[in-house]
């Protein structure tokens, strides 16, 4: 028998004791009301307002429940992939360890093989979902990289962190699986979205899948912990404030790798390539800064910066590989196509096709 409640099993007592778990003692929920939010494709995500019998002024009126996706193709891809495995462990065993801003987790539940899962967290609101079609400002660009260093910083060269099975790091066979996963999808990818690519674009594309480094490579630098698919879309935006404050979400790709491609990805997929231009050396020397000030030590600017060229083609094995793993979608199609287009332009305008070959 499952031991995940179900969303119907999720009624008013059921909210009024996971509250009062949490330390909000007076809270008595008489009524629950969900609807669907979101636009993710590994998972689904309801918004329950509580209507409330009893309770303080800080007992929250809404929570935000994370389920497995209804799709069985994209279901399956998160179970193969440990996505559910990943977000549930991730709030368990790292939320408080880090400064990185997320939502507060109020209870957490997940099958032994990672088929069924719930997360019932922090409504975010005012906060609103990024939208990674439009891409953002450079001053919501700035907040999101800069929240970065909360996950990188406090993880930086942490050797405990290695060999933990579900969390993963690059070893040989999980760079030749990359490799193989890459070649394999991309016939697929270029013929469903190739004619929305400008050549070269879908030339860089396509020569990463003979890449002798970068994005399927061993790391002989310091890892940290990395987000993997920080994008507007996983991203809740508060713009009320100066600097708009950023949360991040959907922490089901988590594991150790080379902290500046998580930078690289975000800016690489967040601006329009125009906008990209004018201010990522800033805003990654402000990152760069971030770090020094949080502790880490021996990372000089120059290699910082390489770092940063390198990783532009952290985008490019989640782009081609998720697009063909999950269910299609019209709103999905524009988004791989933005994400193909815009990490192929930024590896281009940075000259990093020289990292394919391995060369430092």
């Amino acid at each position: 028998m499952s031991t995940v409640p179900t969303q119907a099993e999720l009624t008013p007592a059921w909210f009024t004791e996971r509250l009062r778990e949490a330390g909000h003692a007076s809270a008595e929920v008489s009524h629950v009301e969900a609807t669907q939010i979101g636009t993710g494709q590994l998972g689904k995500c309801i918004r329950f307002d509580l209507e409330l019998a009893r309770g303080d002024a800080d007992v929250p009126r809404s929570l935000v429940g994370k389920f497995a996706s209804d799709d069985p193709t994209s279901r399956n891809t998160a179970v193969q992939l440990r996505g559910y495995v990943k977000e549930v462990a991730f709030y368990r065993e790292f939320k408080e360890r880090l400064t990185i801003a997320t939502p507060r987790c109020y209870y957490s539940a997940i099958e032994s093989d990672g088929s069924e899962f719930v997360l019932l967290l922090e409504d975010l609101a005012p906060g609103v979902q990024g939208d990674q079609l439009a891409g953002c400002s450079p001053a919501i660009a700035r907040a999101a990289v800069m929240e970065l260093v909360g996950l990188h910083a406090p993880t930086w060269g942490d050797e405990s962190l290695r060999g933990i099975e579900w969390l993963g790091e690059p070893t040989d066979p999980t760079v030749m699986l990359g490799r193989a996963l890459y070649a394999a999808q991309l016939p697929g990818f270029l013929e469903r979205y190739g004619p929305h690519l400008e050549p070269d674009e879908a030339g860089i594309i396509e020569a990463v899948a003979g890449s002798q480094g970068p994005p399927f490579e061993l790391i002989d630098t310091p890892m940290s912990l990395v987000h993997v698919d920080y994008r507007l879309d996983n991203l809740l935006i508060d713009e009320s404030q100066n600097p708009p404050r950023i949360h991040a979400v959907d922490w089901q790709s988590i594991t150790l790798g080379r902290a500046l491609s998580d930078v690289a990805y975000f800016l690489g997929a967040g601006l329009l390539p125009e906008v990209r231009r004018e201010v990522e050396e800033e805003i990654v020397r402000e990152y760069h800064d971030g770090l020094c000030a949080a502790g880490v030590a021996d990372y000089p600017w120059e290699a910082c910066w390489q770092d940063y060229r390198r990783t532009t083609f952290a985008g490019f094995a989640v782009t081609i590989i998720a697009s063909m793993m999950v269910e299609r979608t019209e709103r999905g199609d524009e988004m791989f196509i933005a994400m193909a287009r815009r990490h192929g332009r930024h590896a281009l305008d940075l000259d990093a096709a020289e990292f394919l070959t391995g060369g430092a």
